[in-house]
């Protein structure tokens, strides 16, 4: 039975306004390698993506999910077709415009913390703080995910749980216009997992950023479900869940 919380709605559906939208593709592909071993990650993704949303990705390992994000993200290149961010075209930046757009735009967090060891949370966040043309105060993106009174301790002296969410306040304290998030909670258990989908849905809410989780899809606005190189459905959700109602 289809759940009446979903709204199907396919990528041939009607078209949203450009200045609604955060990310668009037209005709995307990426293919690694040449010749009868190459390798097809995207297979002509046509795709729009709202401002303000949080967006889920679903598939199986090697659908396509990370290599979407990764060419939204600026960190790979396309093969072929277009990508815009806002109105800008990924696609036709070189690495120098690609660095810049990930500087000013784009903020990233991932399964692993990647944290610096001999730094405390609020020095780890400095790192990207120090190098974004807009920060927010480093305390103040500790602060947004109720870690403010550790900012001395150092990782070792942290949960798991509050090392993500040293990440978190990492990729924010640039205000990114665009969060993306792979596999965020993947490395924690269920109720460290449940803290750490609250931190990304109140980062949501107070910066408006669009915010991009491989991560569980009933909290989403929107679910963008893939498989083989290609999206096979676009689904809506009309009643998100609170993060407290989601099981693992």
């Amino acid at each position: 039975m289809a759940n009446p919380g979903i709204d199907p709605m396919h990528d041939a559906g009607a078209k949203m306004d450009a200045a609604d939208l955060a990310f668009r593709t037209s005709d995307l592909s990426k293919v690694y390698g040449e010749g009868p071993t190459a390798v097809h990650a995207l297979r002509g993704v046509n795709l729009e993506i709202p401002l303000g949303e949080v967006v889920v990705l679903l598939g199986p390992s090697g659908s396509g999910k990370s290599t979407l994000l990764n060419i939204l993200g600026g960190i790979d290149k396309a093969t072929s077709g277009r990508a815009f961010f806002q109105h800008e075209e990924l696609t036709a930046m070189n690495d120098r415009q690609l660095t810049a757009y990930r500087r000013r735009h784009v903020g990233f967090v991932f399964q692993f913390y990647n944290l610096m060891p001999s730094l405390t949370a609020l020095e780890n966040v400095d790192l990207v703080a120090e190098i974004a043309p807009n920060p927010m105060p480093s305390i103040e993106a500790l602060d947004l995910v109720g870690l403010k009174d550790r900012a001395t301790h150092f990782p070792s002296e942290l949960s798991g749980g509050e090392q993500q969410r040293v990440a978190i306040a990492r990729a924010i304290a640039k205000n990114p216009t665009i969060l993306f998030c792979d596999e965020p909670t993947g490395a924690l258990d269920s109720k460290t997992g449940v803290g750490v989908l609250k931190a990304l849905q109140d980062v949501n809410s107070r910066l408006g950023a669009t915010t991009h989780a491989a991560a569980t899809a009933a909290m989403a606005d929107r679910v963008i479900h893939f498989a083989d190189g290609q999206i096979r459905e676009v689904t809506e959700n009309r009643e998100k869940v609170s993060p407290d109602e989601i099981s693992w």
